[in-house]
């Protein structure tokens, strides 16, 4: 016969069907009992949805209180019981800012929306404004929840403070009601004229506006939109010209760095980013060979030849590895040639074209390499921030320097 245990045997297997099934008076007794794993309170926990035990509901509420409890298991049974009022002056507390368990703050937010709690607008505005899709998806959860209960023209009375999410928050339910956003594509905030032109359906409505649009960014974001829905390419470059061809100018930022790196991490930026690299990506001619069988033809060519210079001047390379190899974990732009006595020196290629560095800037090494044909990214070439341009890395969405783009890697 079924028992918890036999439902949760171990961490990863768990029965949730089961447990949905299962008597939910034990349930809650299992859940707040310390006793027990986090993952199997956590699994009971979320197995109560829509079936809390009356008798066991003060235990389950002072679980969810009690800060010195795993935070995994008072945020599952947070969501379970995000419809009971008395949880709001807790949910209200300035302690609850104060929350280090992971997760918490945003269930705490998303409870506080559920339960109609209109002063949790501006939070929620901000976990909806957010790069990461879970704090997105909580946000806009919570969000909702206010609309459905005062309508949004009382929710957006809370945000009048002029924050760029406070206008993304205006841009999205406008967007749901049906109405127009392109004007949105002339805010100043990069990632909320993002956020409107990703919103938009129609192209003929974006021609007509991008014949009059009030800025230089606005008509940016008019033919992205455009060559996302059309993939126009001819389109795209015919508004590239008529605006000058405009780009973020970089100091240092020489031609050849640039087109590398623009066709690397334009097409695919943050939000944030200036759009004249997404547009400057999309309507300049990539260094790259067109197709990826040809790419990486062209990168073993590439490190056949550096393996060869390096060995020419006595450096013993070792065969080269991917960064994820190297790393023993994730990918990026680069292959390591490790060299000298026992591979303690190594030399860096990029997949992204003839350029290689070392963290040593070893003369021998940049020698027999530039010889070779290859470019050494220096340290002050390396240092070149390229501004404007928000790339992912480790948790981190913000311009990034040369020397990073050209050798990236991310676990």
């Amino acid at each position: 016969m079924a028992n918890i245990k036999t439902l949760t045997p171990e961490a990863g297997r768990i029965d949730a069907a089961g447990l949905r099934a299962y008597d939910a008076d034990r349930l809650a007794r299992c859940a707040v009992d310390r006793a027990e794993p986090w993952w199997r309170r956590t699994a009971c926990a979320e197995a109560l949805t829509g079936r809390v035990p009356q008798a066991r509901l003060g235990a389950l509420l002072a679980c969810v209180r009690d800060t010195g409890d795993t935070g995994t298991v008072r945020k599952a049974l947070l969501g379970v019981l995000s419809d009971r009022a008395e949880l709001l002056p807790w949910l209200r507390h300035e302690d609850r800012r104060r929350e280090e368990a992971y997760g918490m703050p945003e269930a705490v937010l998303r409870a506080r929306g559920a339960l109609g709690d209109l002063t949790a607008a501006a939070e929620l505005a901000t976990l909806a404004f957010s790069h990461w899709w879970t704090r997105r998806a909580v946000g806009d959860a919570g969000l909702d929840a206010l609309v459905e209960r005062y309508g949004a023209e009382a929710v957006l009375a809370e945000l009048a403070g002029g924050r760029p999410e406070d206008r993304a928050t205006a841009v999205r339910l406008r967007d749901r009601a049906g109405g127009d956003v392109i004007d949105a594509l002339a805010d100043p905030d990069p990632a909320v004229a993002h956020l409107a032109q990703s919103l938009l359906t129609c192209p003929d409505r974006v021609r007509a506006y991008l014949a009059g649009a009030p800025t230089p960014d606005a008509a940016l974001w008019a033919a992205y939109a455009l060559h996302r829905l059309t993939g126009d390419a001819a389109q795209t470059r015919a508004v590239y010209e008529s605006l000058g061809r405009p780009r973020v100018e970089v100091e240092g930022l020489d031609e050849e760095l640039r087109r590398a790196i623009v066709h690397e991490y334009g097409p695919e930026c943050e939000k944030q980013s200036d759009p004249r690299w997404r547009i400057e990506a999309l309507c300049t001619e990539s260094p790259l060979p067109p197709d990826e069988e040809r790419q990486l033809a062209d990168e073993e060519r590439r490190l056949a030849r550096a393996t060869a210079a390096l060995t020419a001047a006595g450096l013993m390379p070792r065969p080269p590895l991917s960064c994820g190899e190297a790393h023993r974990q994730g990918g990026g732009t680069y292959h390591v040639i490790g060299y000298g006595e026992g591979g303690r020196s190594e030399v860096l290629i990029s997949t992204l074209g003839p350029f290689a560095g070392n963290h040593e800037d070893d003369p021998a090494a940049r020698a027999a390499l530039e010889a070779a044909g290859f470019r050494w990214i220096d340290g002050a070439t390396g240092a070149v921030r390229v501004t404007g341009l928000g790339v992912y890395y480790f948790g981190a969405r913000e311009p990034l320097d040369v020397s990073t783009l050209l050798f990236y890697w991310q676990d």
